[in-house]
């Protein structure tokens, strides 16, 4: 496996934060989405972002723009195709994903991911109701699996899991605590409990 590229999904309507580009949004002066790429490039040395509309309004990011490459924001998923049909044109043969509002991912996300010893791959953390939470936006995936998955999305399939879980998805556990490292921001509180986990966690 030569080394991934990381993408960061952005394709999102942020309805819940009143719409907007909410990775731009900023927490203690630095954007979301500015926190993301630099967690993320300190894992990997390549970094594309998924976003829709003018890419002219991320060039403060310095990173490439890759808009979904099937129509009518069809969801995550196509944010990860658009990443695949990127990574295609590098000749590379994985992609890493993370979303554009979870400041606090694991800083060894990437490594831990590729340690599964699956070309497809999903964070997940412990969870007391469920077992398991599972985290579909940050994931390892196989660029040859591309077509396979532009279908299920041409044919209306989009749940994340819905597709993963039937090709032998690893799940890779990373702890909870003392916070969760995919805790991310989708309301003005959110925002006010990601500075305040930034002021106790030293994040």
């Amino acid at each position: 496996m030569n080394e991934p590229v990381g993408v960061i999904l952005a394709g999102g309507l942020a309805t819940r934060m009143g719409g907007g580009d909410k990775g731009l949004i900023a927490l203690n002066g630095v954007s979301l989405m500015g926190r993301v790429r630099v967690r993320l490039q300190r894992q990997l040395s390549t970094v594309v972002l998924n976003a829709n509309g003018d890419p002219e309004r991320f060039d403060g990011l310095g990173l490439p723009v890759q808009p979904d490459t099937v129509a009518g924001y069809a969801g995550p998923l196509a944010g990860v195709l658009a990443g695949m049909d990127w990574a295609a044109g590098q000749g590379v043969s994985h992609i890493v994903t993370v979303a554009a509002d979870t400041p606090f991912f694991p800083r060894d996300l990437v490594a831990r991911l590729q340690g599964s010893g699956s070309d497809l791959a999903m964070a997940v953390t412990p969870d007391p109701e469920r077992g398991i939470a599972r985290h579909p936006t940050f994931g390892l995936w196989p660029v040859a699996a591309r077509e396979d998955l532009r279908a299920a999305l041409n044919d209306g399939l989009r749940k994340v899991v819905q597709w993963t879980t039937p090709r032998g998805c690893a799940q890779v556990e990373f702890a909870a605590t003392p916070y969760d490292p995919f805790f991310n921001v989708n309301t003005p509180e959110d925002l006010q409990q990601a500075e305040a986990m930034i002021a106790e966690f030293d994040l």
